[in-house]
This record gives C-alpha cells, structure tokens and sequence, in this order.
C-alpha cells in the first residue's frame, strides 16, 4: 500500500516544514522551499498542517500506485498525467491502484508538491519527516528519490467529505520578474548609503547557482564600509548575505546553520515562495518593508488560508449527482 518510484526526475525528495531546534549542533533546518504551496497541498486533503509530501524540482518524477488515495498537486505547473492523460492541479485527485502519475518539466515556477491523503510512511528524525541530503538524514534514506524506491503510506484514508469542491484555481507565477519585500538587517550598518541604494534599486538575474541551499544573484556591485566578514552567526530562511564580490545570495531551505558575511536584510516569508519558483535569467527586484509590515502581510496569509480551507469544505450541488460522484470518484465506493 504505497507507490514505486518509475522515475525520480531531477530532484525529488521528502519534505516538511523542517528540522527546528537543531542548528546550534550544525544540522540545518531544511524543509519545503515553497511553504505556501506545501499548505495548500495538504489544505486540499485536510492533511496535519505538517504532513510531508513530495517536492520535485523543474522534472518531476513518475510514480506508480499500489493501492488507491487520493492525492492533490501545488505549486509549479508540470503538466501533470494520470495514465498519459492530462488532469488539473489545485484539486483532490482520486488515484486507483496501477494509475501512473507523471509530472514533466515545469510549465510554471519551479518546484510542485505533492500531498497524499493516506500519508507518506517516513519515520520521524529529530522531530521531522524532512531530507537533509546533506547530512543524509531524515526522509526516504536521506536522499533524493530514484528508479525502484517504494514509500508505503501510513494509514488506509480512501473518502473525504466535499470531494468534488476541494479544487482551487492554478496560482500561476510570473515568469519574468518578481518584487521581493525585505525587512533590512541584521548587518545592513556595515553597507555604505549608496550600497543599500543600489540593493534597493537595482535588478538583479537569477544565475545557474541556485539550489535548495541558496540561489546567487547577478548584478550591480554592493558597496561596504569596510569588509564583508563578520563573526559567524546563525541565517535564518531568506537571509540575503552579500560575499566580498558585492553579489546578494539569498540563503533557503538547505543554508548553513551560521555564516560570516554581513547580511542586507531578510526577505519577508510571504515573497520567499516567488523567489523559490523562479528560473535562470528571471529577474528580481527588492523593497524595503519593516518588520511590522512584514508581521501584518504573514497575519493577511494565515486568514487567506482559512479563507481558502472554507472554500474547499462547501458543498458542491455536483455531490447531489450520484452518477456524477461515480463518475468521478472511479471504484471510491466500491
């Protein structure tokens, strides 16, 4: 009772919303990149806020069902099948056992999640289910997944009320450019005026150089005061550091626990999932929010997300077609 694994495609692996509490003894936090979608994902099944999925990245993978669930795919569009045909994302997807889901290369944005109602059976690592491919701790094996892997599902988790209203429209990401806000610190002081100009008034090109750990910006050229280096502290998710060669790299899912080059500011946690969908060569722009801004827009997500959670559990007039609730639930009440 679970699925195979036909293909990994470029990175899949088992994330959560990470690995907290353990940074001080050097192991990383981790986690899904995009925590929005990851939310929505499990929203759609009425999954713990906190259940892992499956997070693929620009290819994603193939998977076989050995036992039916019901699944719900987020985030970046990759064209998602079901024995080679095309089915939407943002809904609650009843899979049978033998169907094929294939996901492809990102139409959209750049990473998808995958949430199963039946949930994924991956023990528990220092209080998370998440992969640390660099520790090769936690999720499937601590790594990516590849041809052959099977994960078994937990529980036996086949109907959920309101099926055919648990769908959401596409949240298509834009595919050029993106304004990231950014709450300025903790070592903004050690950049010279005109620096912080430019930070906050250039654009900047996202480079090949971007992964789970961080992603390098191309651009114009951050001035200090004095020196790059600082005494090592710890980096929180969306930390933008600027190295000596003057370049904003902002810090993600897989950072180290602490770093010594000063940090400009800290993307705010509502704007990091248009930063995580992002491809080489798009563009990105920075504005300065203060930290009070950046409390208020996070509050605004938590009541959108209840807003949504109400969507999803009103009854749809299709559930009164019974023929309509056979057609599409397939052997559901069988």
């Amino acid at each position: 009772m679970g699925i195979r694994i036909l293909k990994g495609g470029m990175l899949t692996t088992v994330q959560d919303l990470g690995r907290t509490g353990y940074q001080s003894q050097g192991f990383g936090v981790t986690g899904v990149m995009d925590v929005r979608s990851f939310k929505i994902a499990n929203l759609l099944l009425d999954n713990p806020e906190n259940e892992p999925v499956l997070e693929a990245t620009l290819i994603g993978p193939k998977l076989e069902f050995t036992s039916a669930t019901i699944i719900a795919i987020t985030g970046a569009d990759m064209q998602p099948t079901v024995n080679k045909k095309s089915v939407p994302m943002y809904t609650a997807l009843y899979m049978n056992k033998g169907d094929i889901l294939q996901l492809n290369s990102a139409r959209s944005g750049s990473r998808s999640y995958i949430a199963f109602s039946s949930y994924l059976d991956i023990p528990v690592v220092m209080g998370s289910r998440s992969t640390n491919c660099r520790s090769h701790i936690g999720g499937f094996k601590g790594r990516k997944l590849k041809e052959e892997d099977y994960i078994g599902f937990r529980i036996k988790r086949r109907y959920l009320p309101y099926f055919l209203s648990r769908k959401l429209e596409l949240q298509e990401f834009e595919q050029e450019s993106a304004v990231l806000r950014v709450v300025m610190g903790p070592q903004d002081s050690h950049f010279t005026k005109q620096g912080i100009q430019t930070f906050l008034t250039s654009e900047y090109t996202v480079t090949s150089e971007f992964d789970r750990m961080g992603c390098r910006l191309e651009g114009p050229f951050i001035a200090y005061k004095d020196s790059a280096d600082i005494i090592s502290d710890g980096i929180t998710f969306g930390a933008v550091q600027v190295p000596s060669h003057g370049k904003p790299i902002i810090l993600l899912s897989d950072r180290q626990t602490t770093g010594g080059y000063a940090k400009i500011g800290v993307v705010a946690t509502v704007d990091i999932p248009k930063l995580v969908q992002r491809k080489t060569d798009h563009k990105i722009r920075f504005q300065e929010i203060s930290v009070q801004e950046a409390q208020r827009l996070l509050m605004e997500e938590m009541r959108e997300m209840d807003d949504l959670r109400k969507i999803i559990h009103k009854p749809c007039k299709e559930v009164l077609d019974s023929r309509l609730v056979a057609k599409r639930l397939g052997t559901l009440f069988e």
